[in-house]
């Protein structure tokens, strides 16, 4: 009985001893059929994985396409980057195009070249502006897939979303808030990076139109347009400072956390809550120090394997009925120590 595998492969994947193997491979008396059964059930077995393992891995090549602040996008990257090798057989390659400011016209202009070069797919966190919408439509007649990332765009324009549930997100935020503040009048500083994001916008939504309902008390002031960036931000959050005497709490959805709470101590002002969005380094040193009070965040690397999920339904490398389920939406909060 010829066999391309090792006896010592044979018996482990029977189960049976290395004796008892031999005997079955080279047709000696004295073993009972029941055996000899499931030696050959072993070596069909071990013959489907050999098949298995020969089959030649599909490649995507997707390319990730974020404009955010660096704190935000290094910390999307490593988690992609972690992500992608471990989702097999499918080997996904990205390639990463990171900027923390972007004019539509850049946009669009990044989105055409890559087409033109060729991409199985594109991840977009970028503004759904009139400019990049249209720029979609063609990507989309092009058949070339967008997952939209974090912030959405129309849903004809896109494969899929992976992110949070933005206005969820938002109506967590006011309800913690919401219980945390003083009681009493006061106004509550909401900050954006742009209003183009439509995840920003959705999660200001959500987060109003609970404190509405539940804080009738708490009033609200926006500001937007410092896209997370420090410098700009912390100009913002002065004027505003100047212009409102009664904000006492902040709800960061952009970011530029540090430059915020620089604005405040500058014009000698507290916070009674201070909620903010995305673990990253700078959210983690805040919240050790216990200078914003908790942090709405979901799971970076989770959001690399669901893009990776989408990708392989789209190119039907996984079944038609996989279900995707959406971003679980976590809290954090300073650790607290007996």
């Amino acid at each position: 009985m010829a066999t391309k595998f090792t006896l010592k492969e044979i018996a482990h994947q029977a189960g049976l001893s290395l004796a008892t193997v031999d005997r079955v491979v080279h047709g000696r008396d004295h073993v009972r059929a029941v055996t000899r059964d499931r030696v050959r059930a072993a070596e069909l077995e071990l013959e489907q994985q050999y098949a298995a393992s020969m089959l030649s891995t599909s490649r995507v090549t997707i390319d990730v396409v974020i404009q955010a602040p660096s704190r935000f996008s290094s910390a999307v990257r490593a988690a992609f980057e972690a992500e992608f090798p471990l989702m097999r057989p499918t080997m996904f390659r990205a390639r990463f195009h990171l900027a923390e400011v972007m004019e539509e016209r850049e946009i669009v202009a990044l989105l055409r070249r890559i087409a033109r070069r060729g991409t199985q797919g594109i991840v977009l966190k970028a503004p759904a502006t009139l400019g990049v919408e249209a720029c979609l439509a063609d990507l989309a007649a092009q058949r070339i897939p967008v997952v939209t990332y974090v912030t959405d765009v129309l849903a004809s324009l896109r494969l899929a979303y992976v992110g949070m549930p933005n206005a969820r997100a938002g109506a967590t935020a006011a309800y913690l808030l919401g219980r945390m503040a003083p009681p009493g009048a006061a106004r509550v500083l909401v900050t954006l990076s742009s209003l183009d994001f439509e995840g920003e916008s959705a999660r200001r939504t959500g987060f109003i139109d609970h404190l509405v309902k539940t804080a009738p008390h708490l009033e609200t002031i926006t500001v937007s347009g410092g896209f997370g960036i420090d410098r700009a931000t912390g100009s913002l959050i002065q004027q505003a400072l100047a212009d409102f005497p009664n904000i006492r709490c902040v709800y960061s959805v952009g970011g530029g956390n540090a430059a915020i709470l620089a604005a405040f101590a500058q014009a000698g002002r507290t916070i009674d809550v201070f909620a903010a969005h995305d673990l990253d380094r700078t959210n983690k040193a805040l919240l050790a120090s216990r200078q914003i009070s908790f942090v709405i965040h979901h799971n970076f690397r989770q959001d690399a394997r669901r893009v990776s999920l989408h990708f392989s339904k789209y190119y039907r490398l996984i079944g038609q009925d996989t279900q995707i389920e959406e971003a679980e939406i976590g809290i954090a909060c300073p650790i607290v120590l007996p």
